[in-house]
C-alpha cells in the first residue's frame, strides 16, 4: 500500500508489483491537527486493508524526513514537527512501514514505471507546483543525503540577492520557476500593459490581481502575449536550473512534474530552449533529455508502495 499525504489530501492505494493501482481511498487533510491526521491515515489504511492483503505500507509525506525514514522532522504545510510517523502507524498495523518525502516517492514512481522507466542508472525530477520540489536518483537509488533531506532543488540559488524565499534565502529558483512565480509575473505584466493581456484580463474579470495559474495557462493556449511571456520567463529560469544540475550530476533523464506541467509545450518548449543554450559548449556530448512526467496524481501512491517493498 502507498499513501500520499500533502496539504490537501490523504490518498491511499493498493499497488501491484508492476505499478498498477488496484484500489484507491481518499480523505481531506486536516492540515492543522496532527492527531486527526493520524486517525485519517489509519482510516484509509483500514479501508484498503479490509479488501486487500497488504505486505507493506509506504507513506509519502510532504516535509523533511529523517535518514531512518521514520520521522517527519518538519512539514511547512502540515502540523508535523518531529512527528514519529512510522512508529505511530506501526502500533496499529502488522506489516512494515516506511516514511519517505513526497517528492522522492513521486520521482521513484516515474523512474520505475513512468517517464524515466527506460533509464537504468539516474534521473533528476523537478516538480513545478505552488513551489519547486525535486528528487535525485543516482546509481539506481534515491539520493537522500546524510540527514535524509537531499533534493531540495527549488532552493538552489538562481539570482544573487533576488526575491525573498520562504526558506529565508534570497533568489531561490522557487521564486522564479514555480506556479506562484508564473502568476506573479503574469499579474505584473498585465497591470503594466493591459493591452497585451486581453484574454488574460477577460478571464480574470479585468483585474490583474485576480489572475490565477489556471487562467495563465488558458490564456497562453489562446495566444495571449502576456501569458505566453510569463511561461517563457518560467522556462528560462527552469532551463538554466536544469543545466546546472546536469553539469554537476550528469543524469540519464530529466523529468518535469507538478501541476504546471499540464501546460505542456507552453512550459517544455522555453525550458528546452534555455537548457540547450545554457549547455552550448557541451553540444558534442550526450546530455539528459527533458521529459514530462507521466503518472499524474497517483505517482506518490505508486512510488511510496514500491519503496515499501524494498529494504
Amino acid at each position: 500500500m502507498g499513501l500520499d499525504i500533502g496539504g490537501t489530501k490523504v490518498l491511499g492505494g493498493v499497488v501491484d508489483p508492476g505499478g498498477d493501482v488496484l484500489a484507491l481511498a481518499r480523505r481531506d487533510t486536516p492540515a492543522d491537527d496532527a492527531a486527526k491526521m493520524q486517525r485519517l491515515i489509519l482510516e484509509v489504511i483500514g479501508e484498503l486493508a479490509d479488501a486487500h492483503e497488504i505486505d507493506a505500507i509506504g507513506i509519502g509525506a510532504a516535509g523533511w524526513i529523517d535518514a531512518k525514514r521514520s520521522t517527519v522532522l518538519f512539514s511547512p504545510n502540515l502540523a508535523w514537527r518531529n512527528e514519529p510517523l512510522r512508529d505511530e502507524i506501526t502500533r496499529y498495523v502488522q506489516v512494515p512501514v516506511a516514511v519517505e518525502n513526497d517528492a522522492n516517492v513521486a520521482a521513484w514512481a516515474e523512474f520505475q514505471f513512468g517517464a524515466a522507466a527506460d533509464a537504468n542508472d539516474s534521473m533528476i525530477m523537478i516538480t513545478i507546483g505552488t513551489g519547486v520540489g525535486g528528487a535525485i536518483v543516482l546509481g539506481g537509488e534515491l539520493v537522500r543525503g546524510a540527514n535524509g533531506i537531499a533534493g531540495e532543488l527549488g532552493h538552489m540559488l538562481a539570482v544573487p540577492d533576488g526575491n525573498p524565499c520562504g526558506c529565508g534565502r534570497l533568489g531561490c529558483l522557487e521564486q522564479y520557476a514555480s506556479g506562484n512565480a508564473l502568476v506573479r509575473r503574469a499579474q505584473h505584466l498585465a497591470a503594466q500593459d493591459p493591452s497585451r493581456a486581453n484574454q488574460l484580463l477577460e478571464l480574470s474579470g479585468g483585474s490583474a490581481d485576480a489572475i490565477t495559474g489556471l487562467m495563465v495557462t488558458q490564456a497562453a493556449k489562446a495566444g495571449d502575449p502576456v501569458a505566453r511571456e510569463a511561461f517563457e520567463q518560467l522556462g528560462y529560469w527552469l532551463g538554466n536550473g536544469l543545466a546546472d544540475l546536469v553539469q554537476i550530476l550528469d543524469p540519464q533523464v530529466l523529468v518535469l512534474g507538478g501541476g504546471v506541467i499540464d501546460a505542456g509545450d507552453l512550459l517544455l518548449h522555453p525550458t528546452q530552449e534555455a537548457y540547450v543554450k545554457a549547455l552550448a559548449q557541451r553540444g558534442r556530448l550526450p546530455t539528459a533529455e527533458i521529459r514530462g512526467a507521466l503518472l499524474g496524481n497517483t505517482a506518490g501512491v505508486v512510488g511510496a508502495a514500491d519503496l515499501a517493498r524494498r529494504p
